[in-house]
């Protein structure tokens, strides 16, 4: 039998060539006004994946089945180095970024990962501000990498828990990675300073539904906000069904009917999770005991204010999580003809500004079609 192949590979191979006349359109750009997509929506959140390896084998992300020990991983010198990443983190700062998520793969897989962090938080908005500066992690290094992560300058941290049953989380990581693991990982990051931990449950109809008011009740009042994600058909090898998919709309019916809650406003515009908060005994908002939120990019689509792009491991610049293709941006750096943030920055708002996605909006609309597209580029190369 064959071994599976990764669409990814064809992506990967695939080139990006800057010609003498696109070079000079690019130096032209005038950056001094709004960068704005093809749907007026500007760039403010880039998240970076820093490895495409992964020691979880979650179904959803990386099924063992496809991602097997023979898996071919990006080489070394494929990978862009952490100076490369700042040149282009500092050129997206220019154009509007105010927030940074570090992503994989597992990021903490990545050696001397904290060198990186504090490059990144010596950089500034166009306002003069620290960049929101996070992280999203399985936890299975927290313990150890917490406090180098917060002495380098790491401002949020987000883990990946799928259920507090140890059995079912067994499972789902296909690694036989205990959850009291992942549980002590985030309590030393309570311990070490982070004030702002985010948890993100994937939620799997026939899977980990019966998890869903055990995590609630876990993290109620710990400081730790749950989310909790819908079941999305990103890259080609998860076999992805509808009927796996639990709306929103119904976990959300089952934490209530455990606790009074109440939609709170969004912290930012593009925010992804719609929150809400438990209510004390007088209907009033308890903030002590935290929140919840909810990511609903299968029934709810949010592609209308998505203001994400994603750089994948090896320098490939990705406008949609559902993307099939990127825009090779390590190419110059390595180049015959170095480049500088300025010009980088240029060519970002040149492919940003090109930027026409909204996979989801269509798929909700019934335009295009639920599932799998053959060659849809994996979550694990260029992050969620």
């Amino acid at each position: 039998m064959s071994k599976p192949t990764i669409p990814v590979i064809d992506v990967r191979q695939r080139p990006t060539v800057m010609t003498p006349e696109l070079r000079a359109i690019i130096a032209s750009l005038d950056l001094e006004g709004p960068v704005l997509d093809q749907l007026s929506r500007p760039l403010r959140d880039l998240r970076i994946s820093v490895t495409d390896r992964c020691n979880f084998r979650c179904s959803y992300c990386m099924p063992k089945s496809v991602f097997t020990r023979d898996h071919t991983y990006l080489p070394q010198s494929d990978l862009l180095s952490f100076e490369e990443i700042t040149t282009i983190a500092e050129a997206a700062t220019r154009l509007g970024v105010k927030k940074i998520r570090i992503t994989g793969g597992e990021p903490l897989l990545r050696k001397n990962l904290e060198i990186l962090i504090a490059q990144l938080s010596a950089l500034r908005t166009t306002d003069g501000k620290p960049l929101d500066l996070t992280l999203t992690t399985n936890a299975s290094l927290l313990k150890r990498k917490a406090q180098l992560l917060k002495d380098a300058g790491l401002s949020r941290l987000t883990v990946s828990l799928d259920a507090l049953d140890d059995g079912i989380f067994r499972k789902m990581n296909d690694m036989d990675f205990p959850v009291v693991d992942v549980l002590e990982g985030i309590d030393t990051a309570l311990a070490v300073g982070f004030k702002d931990i985010k948890v993100n449950m994937v939620v799997k109809r026939g899977t980990n539904v019966d998890q869903i008011v055990p995590m609630a009740r876990h993290f109620r009042g710990t400081g730790v906000a749950l989310r909790f994600i819908e079941y999305m058909d990103v890259g080609a090898s998860n076999g992805w069904r509808m009927d796996e998919v639990l709306p929103s709309a119904d976990v959300l019916a089952m934490l209530q009917a455990q606790w009074p809650m109440v939609s709170l406003p969004a912290k930012s515009k593009g925010e992804t999770a719609k929150r809400y908060g438990y209510l004390d005994a007088s209907g009033a908002v308890d903030a002590s005991l935290g929140e919840v939120g909810f990511i609903s990019s299968v029934t709810e689509a949010f592609c209308h204010e998505c203001n994400r792009a994603r750089l994948s491991t090896d320098g490939r610049l990705f406008a949609c999580l559902f993307a099939t293709q990127g825009t090779d941006i390590k190419h110059l750096l390595r180049g015959e003809e170095p480049v500088n943030a300025d010009f980088v920055a240029r060519y970002l708002a040149h492919t940003w500004m090109q930027r026409s996605d909204q996979y989801s909006a269509l798929r909700q609309a019934g335009v295009i079609p639920a599932g799998n597209a053959s060659a849809r580029i994996e979550m694990s190369y260029i992050g969620g």
